[in-house]
């Protein structure tokens, strides 16, 4: 999804956050480091733990979009304010809402960046990283005939415990989030503020994940289906995704589910799931193939009997028959040409 490899930290500020009432300090300079190791480290530092989210966001808010202070400060990045200010107003706005006494102090990183790719595109974009934790190593320092050593803390393979990279993306800013804890609100929403993004990458996620629900928890009280044909049709709806570059809902419907009594209930309950789910289908959009790969992960194609055999199922439906012996036991044939 994140491609960073090309991309350059234009600039960086560090900001250390009292935690449970301590005292913060903020600094007034930035750091700007162009040397060839320094910007594959901080690459590794900043990018790399993106590289594989998948899921989208952008910024919301219950009044108005102008009352997102996140989304206001990152507009002023972007349009060229200085970016210690800024992240120092950033700071300001993380220790607002951090009023828990469970939060943890911890370094805040403000980055802004150039060339971060996305897809075919690339982006500017700006990066805030709070890290709770550092590791311990060991420095080595040859003077006066010896070797000396010291024990330190720093970053190094660390991920940011909480961390928000926001792309400057046409028609709206693109956002990608980490968070060590999902329910922590003061990151997720009274800092940052956000909703799923109605593009290809969610809408492909949302697709994929109404046709699993459907095949293996719907299908089966609407008709007696076997195991076998529930994964027959997981494997041709991951199949669908994997061959086309575009969605088209009435052909996937055709394609996939064959039987028009089957499509109906497929619709009624796409319905029913953008209710539940509060999200919007899309019946034509651009096929993400990260999204899918990721995606396709939960697609279990595996036929499990008792405790003794497990099938996994990924081609042809009809090389495999059920069927009933005169004992009363229930058996499955398979049909191959060659053992691999």
């Amino acid at each position: 999804m994140i491609n960073g490899k090309d991309a350059m930290v234009e600039e960086f500020v560090l900001h250390r956050i009292g935690g449970a009432g301590g005292e913060s300090i903020l600094n007034d300079f930035s750091a700007v480091l162009q040397g060839f190791e320094e910007q594959e480290f901080l690459r590794k530092l900043f990018l790399k733990p993106f590289h594989t989210a998948a899921q989208t966001y952008e910024f919301t808010h219950a009044v108005g979009l102008e009352y997102n202070v996140l989304h206001g400060l990152c507009s002023s990045i972007r349009e060229g304010k200085d970016l210690v200010g800024v992240s120092r107003a950033m700071t300001k706005h993380l220790e607002d809402v951090s009023v828990h006494q469970s939060i943890k102090g911890g370094d805040l990183y403000v980055a802004k960046f150039s060339g971060v790719e996305l897809g075919p595109a690339v982006y500017d974009a700006v990066g805030i990283y709070k890290f709770d934790d550092k590791e311990v190593f060991i420095e080595s320092q040859a003077a006066g005939g010896s070797v000396g050593m010291q024990l330190k803390r720093g970053l190094g393979n660390l991920k940011p415990n909480k961390a928000v990279l926001v792309l400057f993306t046409e028609g709206g800013f693109t956002l990608f989030i980490i968070d060590d804890n999902s329910h922590s609100d003061f990151w997720q929403k009274e800092f940052i503020d956000h909703r799923p993004k109605q593009d290809h990458v969610n809408s492909t996620r949302n697709v994929l994940e109404l046709t699993k629900t459907f095949i293996t928890e719907q299908l089966p009280n609407d008709y007696a289906i076997p195991k076998a044909d529930q994964i027959d049709l997981l494997n041709r709806s991951v199949q669908y995704f994997k061959e086309n570059t575009a969605f088209d809902r009435d052909a996937f419907a055709q394609e996939v589910f064959q039987h028009e009594e089957v499509i109906r209930s497929f619709e009624r309950f796409g319905d029913r799931f953008q209710e539940d789910h509060h999200v919007e289908l899309q019946d034509n959009f651009e096929i993400s193939a990260h999204a899918v790969k990721r995606q396709a992960r939960i697609f279990k194609s595996v036929l499990k009997l008792d405790k003794n055999f497990h099938i996994y199922i990924h081609g042809d439906r009809t090389k495999i028959e059920q069927g009933v012996d005169e004992n009363g036991r229930k058996f499955y044939k398979i049909y191959y040409e060659q053992e691999l």
